[in-house]
């Protein structure tokens, strides 16, 4: 409610510049990791190879950047630490930026609201130092830098105490600084990081990173396996595509590699970390098919184009991007990672069977339920593994006499029926050789050798085994047949006898209709009927009674929320998974051996059969070293 008086005109002032720094840092700095970011990403466009940052009680107390970048020159520093001055752009062209800074209110901002002290030395110069508190320059002076600039903080907020009281603690705040740096270190694998934590007199590092070496793919790598573990880099995609002046680089990890949150998820802009709706919604459209909405991928991802086709000047704190043309940019991403996907084919992530070993591996339990202490010495065995023919040898003479079923028992209702075993019958010679062909062993999947729990297929590879889930594996192989035909053949429609009318707002039916053919494509016809109302005319066969109104009103909420909206094509996708899943081997179902050795090769040939329709694992592969390890014998 507006309480001013009409009858008083208020008096137009021109604030000062320490007000003006305190209200830009506020925009700009709003807890100790934004800090550290305008900090670290200056030291990078300083040309640094190597930056060092030190934290005290969660950035509160201390936050020291240390580069060994170009340095600045006794003449630098004022301007440094004046609003809108920066070395980065011209002002010519507010588009043509590359660099992470270009805005010039870092370091005064920072200087408003802080005790701040810069030392920098160029090369052919001397080192200088400059200190600014709460806003109060002091003057320039000499001090003791071999090269490079350090830019200490202290006090973060001692000028505007009412802020300190919208941090959260120590932990917490360290934590955001260290996910800044881990950002920050994926954009720049040339670059070395190092984080301390130096509270309380203590000096313990976090984080460090040394400069990778290599190609783009090479150095990228190396670097996320520090970052974002080596399992993500062992279990993802190297993706490399352009489309229309946008290059897509990065690495996208398997369905089966996912998240509960999207913590996991890295996207990067001209090199710039960022949160972008066109890039969360295209990587949510590339994985709609392979995970379940509570499952979330993670990918680490960089998006390169003119900086002429992107605008990164649409927020102080630099995080979001608008991009000129953000269809291109989604197709990209979209076409991209499930092109990537479809050639991964059934692979699965190694954490499946880490997870499988783990929970295989028995606990040594003590007396009266104690865990011992582990021994420092190994395990002792009577007697070492035998070679590969005295196996083999071995296995034929213990290989067990088949059984005949007795009439009363039928092999094919018997659980052991591909083995040979019943119930009761007599002993029999084996008809065919025990061992499977060679030819089979050497295929990805293996060789069937038999089915337990009527559920899975247990196969044997050249390297180890195979554990099938055959209802999980069939469910996404009929779902992909099902797919493809849908593709081929389009999504079929039924006309409505009576259209649906639905009154929306002008800019509803705008944004609505602006996406009708993508929508016509996936069997939903939609159409103007005048003053911002728009009329159903058909909808996706398949979906059969449809209430049109709740669909258009998800879909403009989607369209909102994203730019773009999946949410036909994720109805009628969903249906073709609920169809695969009955129309799939059940489980309970015994399967003769090559049914089972059909379904594996059909596994092998059809992508994305690593994971069922919901994103878990078909199969899990465990080798034969593992499974040795786990009886001791390695």
């Amino acid at each position: 409610m507006n309480t001013h008086d009409p009858n008083m005109r208020p008096t137009i002032r021109q604030l000062d510049d320490a007000s003006i720094n305190r209200i830009a840092a506020g925009e700009v700095v709003e807890r100790p990791a934004s800090a550290v970011k305008e900090l670290v990403e200056n030291a990078i466009d300083a040309g640094a190879r190597r930056v060092g940052i030190e934290i005290a009680d969660g950035g509160k107390t201390l936050i020291r950047v240390t580069d060994d970048g170009c340095g600045m020159t006794a003449d630098d520093l004022p301007l440094a630490l004046s609003r809108h001055a920066t070395s980065k752009i011209d002002g010519s062209d507010l588009l043509d930026i590359h660099s992470f800074g270009f805005r010039g209110e870092a370091l005064p901002s920072l200087g408003a609201v802080a005790r701040l002290t810069l030392q920098s030395r160029a090369k052919g110069h001397e080192a200088v130092e400059l200190s600014v508190d709460g806003g109060h320059r002091g003057i320039a002076k000499p001090c003791a830098l071999n090269g490079g600039t350090v830019v200490t903080l202290r006090d973060l907020f001692f000028a505007t105490p009412a802020r300190l009281k919208f941090l959260r603690t120590d932990r917490a705040e360290m934590q955001a600084i260290s996910d800044t740096i881990k950002r920050l270190a994926m954009a720049e694998p040339s670059v070395g990081f190092t984080l301390r934590d130096v509270s309380g007199g203590n000096d313990r590092v976090t984080f460090r990173v040394e400069p990778e070496q290599g190609d783009l793919f090479d150095a990228l790598r190396g670097r996320l396996a520090r970052v974002m573990g080596s399992e993500f880099a062992e279990n993802s995609l190297a993706i490399d595509a352009e489309r229309e002046g946008f290059r897509l680089t990065g690495y996208a990890a398997l369905p089966t590699y996912s998240r509960g949150t999207s913590v996991a998820q890295h996207l990067f802009v001209n090199g710039r970390p960022v949160r972008d709706k066109t890039l969360i919604g295209a990587l949510r459209g590339a994985y709609q098919d392979f995970l379940s909405r509570d499952r979330h991928p993670a990918v680490a991802l960089f998006v390169d184009c003119d900086p002429h086709k992107v605008d990164v000047n649409v927020h102080p704190a630099k995080s979001e991007v608008r991009f000129r043309d953000p269809g291109v940019v989604r197709g990209l991403i979209v076409t991209s990672l499930r092109h990537a996907l479809a050639n991964a084919g059934h692979r699965a992530s190694t954490t499946v069977a880490d997870a499988t070993l783990n929970a295989l591996r028995p606990e040594q339990v003590g007396p009266l339920g104690h865990t011992p202490q582990p021994l420092h010495q190994p395990r002792v065995y009577q007697m070492d593994r035998p070679s590969l023919g005295a196996r083999q040898a071995s296995y034929a003479a213990q290989a067990p006499a088949y059984f005949q079923p007795a009439p009363a028992y039928p092999a094919q209702h018997s659980g052991f029926a591909e083995l040979g075993g019943s119930y009761s019958g007599r002993v029999v010679e084996p008809e065919a050789p025990q061992e499977p062909r060679e030819d089979i062993i050497r295929k990805p999947l293996g060789a069937a050798r038999g089915q337990v729990h009527e559920n899975y297929i247990i196969a044997q590879t050249e390297t180890g085994m195979v554990i099938v889930d055959q209802h999980a594996a069939h469910e996404r192989l009929v779902y992909e047949k099902l797919k493809k035909q849908m593709a081929e053949n389009g999504v079929a429609a039924q006309a409505l006898l009576i259209p649906d009318v639905i009154d929306l707002s002008h800019d509803e039916a705008q944004r609505l209709l602006a996406v009708a053919d993508d929508l016509s494509r996936m069997g939903l016809t939609v159409e103007a009927f005048g003053n911002g109302a728009i009329a159903v005319r058909e909808t996706p066969a398949i979906l059969g009674e449809v209430d049109s109104q709740g669909l258009i009103r998800d879909i403009l909420d989607e369209l909102d929320d994203l730019g773009e909206s999946q949410l036909v094509q994720e109805k009628i996708e969903a249906i073709l998974s609920r169809v695969a899943c009955h129309g799939s081997i059940r489980s309970g179902r015994i399967m003769r051996a090559e049914e089972m050795n059909a379904l594996l090769r059909e596994m092998e040939a059809t992508p994305h059969s690593g994971q069922c329709n919901h994103g878990r694992p078909t199969y899990v592969e465990l080798r034969l070293t593992d499974i040795e390890r786990l009886f001791g014998r390695s």
